[in-house]
């Protein structure tokens, strides 16, 4: 007997319609995510450490290596249900690995992570089931295959029925102008086009948590502003989604964050809301404030005088 694959919503849920517009019932995703607590986060003394990149013949002894390079030292956080949470730092600092280790896709080296009350490491099949997550670079699209075949796909795996997909596919593809590329081979599509298609794939099922990682990244400036609103106003707002984001780009924290936690080297060395943080670091924007906490001397971040 072929086991049934891991599965984010359980097989059989009810679909309401309102209007044109197909939901799930309010009972049932109760129902589906009956694990959501207050917290809809937490981490507790998070570590992730890698071997030691070698190169010639040593490559070859790398998988046996023992971990001795840290990525990520005893972080601890928690995201309340409903509460959006940004990751802030340079390149390398740990946003990535902490989002990935959330999408049960790494394992912690050390420490507890807990999705919705479910351990990701003993419990992840249920911790799948609470999740959306956008990767930012490799989104796993079948090349050969259409975006609508694609998003059908992935919704098949979380046991949407077409019915409902259907119907969500042609909402959120109206919401993010892809309806003039569904019919399309994803290898064709732009690299932009392709961030919008996995966003959409990472809604597809409605979430209650949300993994972002450069969600706005190739996208033009107003598909980008567009996407913010939606994601505030509709995602956020109306669904009460808890949000957990990485992003280089200081405005979109500031309109969608209620809190932001910045990383160095792998550690955590604050967190609170934007103006909290701009009051402790005594500066006048969010981006001298991370220059503050980081080490960096703020002229380093100023533009460049014409």
């Amino acid at each position: 007997m072929t086991p049934s694959p891991p599965a984010i919503l359980p097989g059989n849920f009810a679909v309401c319609h309102a209007g044109m517009q197909a939901r799930l019932c309010s009972v049932e995703r109760q129902a589906i995510n009956s694990g959501v607590s207050e917290s809809a986060i937490i981490l507790d003394s998070l570590e992730k450490s890698y071997p030691r990149a070698q190169s010639g013949w040593r490559a070859l002894l790398q998988p046996f290596a023992p971990p001795s390079v840290p990525a990520l030292k005893g972080i601890s956080l928690e995201v309340k249900a409903g509460e959006a949470v940004a990751l802030l730092g340079a390149n390398g600092a740990g946003k990535s690995t902490l989002l990935r280790i959330l999408a049960t896709l790494l394992l912690p080296s050390r420490g507890t992570v807990r999705i919705s009350g479910f351990d990701v490491t003993h419990q992840p099949a249920r911790v799948r089931r609470q999740l959306g997550f956008h990767a930012g670079t490799d989104q796993g699209f079948y090349a050969r295959l259409s975006g609508w075949e694609n998003l059908r796909f992935f919704g098949r795996l979380n046991h949407l029925p077409d019915s409902f997909l259907r119907s969500r596919i042609a909402d959120l593809a109206k919401r993010f102008e892809l309806e003039s590329w569904l019919g399309k081979q994803v290898r064709t599509l732009s690299s932009g086009t392709i961030q919008r298609l996995s966003l959409v794939r990472a809604l597809l099922h409605e979430p209650k948590v949300l993994l972002l990682d450069e969600p706005t990244r190739s996208m033009d400036a107003l598909a980008a502003a567009d996407f913010r609103r939606f994601l505030k106003s509709e995602v956020l707002q109306r669904q009460g989604t808890s949000l957990l984001f990485a992003s280089h780009t200081l405005p979109e924290i500031e309109f969608l964050a209620d809190r932001v936690a910045i990383l160095r080297n792998g550690e955590l060395i604050a967190i609170g809301a934007p103006d909290e943080l701009r009051m402790k670091a005594r500066a006048a924007s969010l981006e001298e404030a991370f220059a503050v906490f980081t080490g960096h001397h703020a002229s380093a971040l100023e533009e460049p005088s014409s």
